[in-house]
């Protein structure tokens, strides 16, 4: 039986028409240090575009709706 792996699902987001995005990291605390400009761009999510890496994050969730 295939498992998710855990460290991949809490990075990564399927969405329904079955793009990978991605949160970017660093922006949960130490915000104080970082310019107005750089947190308006954290807060948006990312589309992986390289086929290499979406099909590698597709078979590390094998139960994620795509």
């Amino acid at each position: 039986m295939q498992k998710t792996k855990k460290s991949i699902a809490k990075k990564f987001k399927i969405t329904g028409t079955g793009k990978v995005m991605l949160r970017k990291p660093g922006y949960r605390h130490f915000l104080r240090n970082k310019s107005n400009s750089q947190s308006r761009r954290a807060g948006k999510d990312v589309c992986l575009d390289n086929a290499k890496q979406v099909a590698t994050v597709k078979a590390a969730m094998p139960f994620a709706n795509f």
